[in-house]
């Protein structure tokens, strides 16, 4: 695996991401914003924020799995939530957990999340982009 994730001495110790990765392959990977379709581009989860991440997250590592690797080569991961507010965390954590259980993955990366007040389209809660590196 060529991303290595470290939590250093001297910054807090979160338990739902790292502070930082370190990629040592060659090819780095930059995935568009996944969101809530399947493969055939229908909706999945209207209304439901943890079935839109756990879909957005199954599509990275489908997107991933395409070119020859996987969610564990993710460095690093941006979640844009449409009207954040801190109650969300829990079932955006339940998303996150389901999908990691479907592929097999710790899904415990960098993460950078923002509220947004929308995205490309109205029935969307949550848009993931990831940084991967490949050996």
């Amino acid at each position: 695996m060529p991303v290595t994730l470290v939590n250093p001495e001297g910054l807090p110790k979160p338990d739902a991401y790292r502070q930082l990765s370190i990629a040592s392959g060659s090819r780095l990977v930059f995935l568009a914003g996944q969101v809530a379709r399947d493969a055939e581009g229908r909706k999945v989860g209207e209304g439901d924020l943890a079935a839109q991440v756990e879909q957005a997250y199954l599509n990275i590592g489908t997107a991933l799995a395409e070119i020859g690797g996987s969610f564990d080569d993710v460095a690093k991961l941006t979640v844009y939530v449409v009207d954040w507010t801190p109650d969300k965390m829990a079932p955006l954590g339940e998303g996150v957990a389901r999908a990691a259980a479907k592929l097999g993955v710790d899904p415990v990366k960098p993460i950078t999340l923002l509220g947004v007040a929308a995205l490309g389209e109205p029935d969307l809660l949550v848009e993931v982009e990831a940084t991967a590196v490949l050996a």
